[in-house]
């Protein structure tokens, strides 16, 4: 973030990655609402954006990267973001992602520290994106499993983000490739506040469980695992799929928002109204242990 005046600052972004699906049009879509979730979880509206390409013209019909393209700029058009140019490559690995530059009002900028003792925890999209988008290339999952996890994917914050604006958030961020636990972490670390999570309480996209029983999942869930479970305290009794479905790296997440009990109830609610059906309060902040979260 960087302020420019005493009412505007600007806030940047980058992502960008490898197909998760195979429709290009829906790939653009995904990956251009995945690089707009920071500015949203940074309290911004998206201004401007530049494409990111890496793409293997002597092996991909140019028609894919045409479709990706157009997948991304509708959703950049759906951002109310303009497109003002970008860079490509060609390479060996087909990639495409967005830079996003937007603006917020300084005194509205949302940090991911910051919560405080007994502020609950608000998720506003379902978790297992990962697993099923796995499950998804292995040609496992039904029609029903891919639409769901799709139609999240595709869909923006920026309504979560939107109805933020009427609310006092302590903290927030989104749920991304460092999956639930990881992002959890990163609002409580060198800060004076634990947090607990109701694993009971995690919206899940249906079969997600069932897959990581069946050992179905990313690489990446077990980098997440290796590198965050020394900070993360899990109660015996929660079942091993579930602790998987913890570390799972989301693609295009929801937002995780710390607020006060009297502000959470009332969000969460809205969220209900604005479509997120599947938001949900998942947790509460602690004075203790400090830095850790623990998954009851």
């Amino acid at each position: 973030m960087l302020r420019l005046t005493d009412e505007i600052a600007l806030v940047q972004s980058v992502d960008f990655f490898t197909p998760i699906v195979d429709d290009p049009y829906l790939f653009g879509q995904i990956a251009a609402a995945n690089a707009f979730s920071d500015v949203y979880a940074m309290g911004g509206t998206p201004r401007t954006a530049m494409n990111l390409v890496a793409f293997p013209i002597k092996k991909l019909n140019i028609s894919v990267l045409q479709e990706t393209l157009r997948g991304g700029l509708d959703k950049i058009h759906e951002a109310g973001a303009v497109l003002v140019g970008g860079h490509s490559i060609d390479d060996a690995e087909f990639k495409y992602g967005l830079s996003v530059a937007g603006t917020v009002h300084p005194g509205r900028v949302l940090k991911n520290r910051g919560a405080c003792p007994g502020d609950r925890l608000v998720l506003s999209k379902p978790l297992g994106t990962g697993i099923l988008a796995t499950a998804i290339k292995a040609g496992l999952a039904g029609t029903a499993a891919s639409e769901s996890i799709l139609a999240s994917m595709v869909r923006l914050n920026r309504r979560a983000a939107e109805l933020l604006e009427s609310f006092s958030p302590h903290a927030c961020t989104d749920v991304t490739g460092f999956g639930l636990l990881g992002h959890a972490l990163e609002m409580i670390e060198g800060s004076e506040v634990g947090l607990v999570i109701d694993h009971t309480a995690l919206p899940i996209f249906p079969q997600t469980v069932d897959f990581a029983e069946q050992g179905i999942m990313p690489g990446g869930l077990h980098r997440n695992r290796k590198y965050r479970e020394a900070s993360v305290d899990l109660d015996t009794n929660i079942p091993r799929q579930m602790i998987d479905v913890l570390y799972d790296p989301q693609t295009s997440g929801g937002l995780l928002v710390a607020l006060a009990p009297s502000e959470a109830q009332r969000y969460l609610e809205e969220l209900h109204t604005a479509g997120e059906e599947n938001a949900a309060l998942i947790g509460e902040f602690v004075e203790q242990p400090a830095g850790r979260v623990i998954v009851r």
